[in-house]
């Protein structure tokens, strides 16, 4: 039997899920169309966004640090770590030098999903923000479980450049089982769910808004 915080989060993630509205940059990449110079621009931005993230995600750990939820955000942030690690051999994979990653411009349209999560992180409700961020774990684990396996089809490239990608394809089921635990025991309440439904739209928009982004450059 589920816990019944996962059965919430489950139902909050297929009222958000993107259904056929996969982001074009993603799709072409698995028609192996994608132009190779932009995974050069997505790994400068995501070196932004992880860095910027982390931070985020420590700062909500920090403001229920005497709550199991502390610990979770606190894993999350240790997550963005070992993913920051991975950028360095995708970006001199696509011929980027990887000392510069974190001297790129940012592009307003990729920022806008780590400015939110540091807006949740000083503004929203610790718990809906973890159900938010949930409940999104699956679409962003599809589009990288999707470039990872064009990347070794369409574009030759090594199994250590694909590590990235590698790291957030991976179920997130054990994480989603130890924010269900933190969460507590019984039901999140009606209030809880609609800010998580507000967070995790917004969320969304801000994920697509990423590749949008980098389709244009």
């Amino acid at each position: 039997m589920n816990h019944p915080i996962l059965d919430q989060i489950q139902a909050l993630r297929a009222e958000l899920a993107p259904g056929d509205a996969e982001p074009a940059l993603v799709t072409a990449f698995a028609a192996g169309r994608a132009p190779s110079p932009v995974l050069a621009e997505l790994a400068a931005q995501q070196h932004r966004i992880i860095t910027s993230d982390r931070r985020s995600l420590l700062y909500l750990a920090a403001r229920c640090a005497d709550q199991p939820l502390g610990a979770w955000f606190a894993t999350l942030a240790d997550g963005e770590s070992a993913a920051l690690r991975t950028l360095p051999a995708l970006a001199d994979a696509t011929g980027l030098d990887p000392d510069t990653l974190g001297s790129r411009p940012p592009l307003p349209g990729c920022q806008a999903y780590p400015a939110h999560l540091a807006w949740l992180a000083l503004n929203g409700r610790p718990a809906a923000a973890a159900a938010a961020l949930v409940a999104n774990f699956a679409a962003w684990g599809g589009y990288c479980g999707t470039i990872t396996q064009a990347l070794r089809t369409h574009y030759g490239f090594p199994a250590e450049a694909c590590a990235f990608f590698d790291f957030f394809a991976q179920p997130a089921t054990e994480l989603e089982q130890q924010a269900a635990a933190a969460l507590g025991p019984t039901p999140l309440d009606p209030a809880t769910l609609d800010t998580a439904r507000e967070y995790g739209l917004l969320l969304q928009a801000y994920e697509h808004l990423f590749w949008d982004t980098l389709a244009a450059v």
